[in-house]
């Protein structure tokens, strides 16, 4: 679980030393991702997650490029084994379902569940709705945010902070805490109890997989979000 170079991307193995450039990316990031959303959510309900991840993922790609880095070297690469990655896409699920709903026992207690306050009630019956949204599920809510609240986040929080089994455990807490913070707006804290437990269980799996193979959380996060918007489609009860 240490962290990844600045030269040439393999996992350093100097555990303890401060790295402001590093604390620097992240701040940027965690920036963009606020202020692009909260300057969209005025204008548009649904599309201001989605404008948010978009501009950080051009800023991020710009940032690690000028440290030498690539997204390759945050773990995004074409699967070698597609068996493997099956498995290890199951294995991220079974987490996932296991971190949230033991969460939500905690979030029923004591939080009321919004649901999604609608914000994808016109998915309902729409045909057109539902292919746009799922061209959403697969780009913002897949790709993006595993890119960024897992891999980018996760990364930077640990290199800045010197690496380590400490530093990776608190970069996956904090990532996880940012990711339940993200979808409050529209879940409220019972919501973003549930969604940032679920966003530990795969920032746990990120950390597993050494940093080295993002794709299994992409496609767990994009199969979970195509059926619940599917569910939706369908006006099934999910």
């Amino acid at each position: 679980m240490s962290g990844i170079s600045e030269s040439d991307g393999t996992p350093t193995k100097q555990a303890g030393r401060f790295d402001p450039g590093a604390l620097l990316d992240l701040l940027i990031i965690l920036a963009v991702l606020v202020i692009v959303k909260q300057s969209v959510l005025p204008f548009s309900y649904l599309y201001a997650g989605p404008a948010s991840t978009v501009s950080a993922m051009i800023i991020g790609t710009i940032l690690l490029r000028r440290r030498g880095l690539g997204w390759k070297d945050l773990g995004f690469r074409w699967p070698e084994n597609w068996w493997r990655t099956v498995g290890l896409t199951l294995v991220s699920m079974i987490a996932f379902i296991a971190a949230t709903q033991i969460m939500q026992l905690f979030a029923d207690a004591f939080f009321e569940d919004v649901g999604a306050s609608g914000r994808f009630d016109h998915i309902e019956g729409n045909l057109a709705a539902y292919i746009g949204i799922m061209l959403l599920v697969w780009t913002h809510g897949s790709f993006f945010e595993e890119l960024l609240f897992r891999a980018f986040v996760i990364d930077r929080t640990s290199v800045a902070f010197g690496g380590g089994i400490k530093a990776d455990l608190a970069a996956a807490l904090f990532s996880s805490m940012f990711f339940g913070y993200r979808h409050y707006y529209y879940q409220g804290m019972h919501g973003a109890l549930i969604t940032g437990a679920g966003g530990f269980a795969f920032a746990l799996m990120y950390l597993w997989f050494g940093r080295k193979n993002i794709m299994p959380l992409i496609f767990a996060h994009g199969i979970f979000n195509s059926l619940g918007q599917t569910f939706r489609f369908l006006a099934i009860e999910d």
